[in-house]
């Protein structure tokens, strides 16, 4: 059956080592059941920043809007409005919007095996 979850009322949750980022889960977990991926939209404040640390599960990043830079085994990579990013599970990574205005992220997360 369709999941239908309406961003106003989206549920919001702390991602761990996320600082000054504000996040909604849009599918999976407490949006509702999904199989194999979750989807979450993210907000990057100015100076936002996710703590160098490895992916728990296979993640893929899309910027909607803004500029954040990526860093993977000490390179950066610079995104933009429609750009992604495809991360493997156990990838080091670190997240940093180094812009004076907010970016819109879209996540779409493996669900962790239990």
């Amino acid at each position: 059956m369709a999941n239908v979850t309406r961003f106003d009322s989206a549920p919001s949750y702390d991602p761990p080592l996320h600082n000054n980022v504000d996040a909604k889960r849009l599918q999976g977990f407490e949006a509702g059941d999904t199989a194999s991926h979750w989807v979450g939209f993210s907000v990057y404040h100015p100076g936002a920043t996710v703590d160098e640390s490895p992916t728990r599960t296979e993640s893929i990043y899309v910027v909607l809007e803004g500029e954040l830079v990526v860093t993977v085994d000490g390179t950066d990579h610079v995104l933009g409005k429609h750009d992604s990013i495809h991360l493997h599970q156990g990838e080091v990574r670190s997240v940093e919007n180094r812009t004076d205005s907010d970016t819109h992220l879209l996540v779409a997360i493996a669900n962790p095996k239990d």
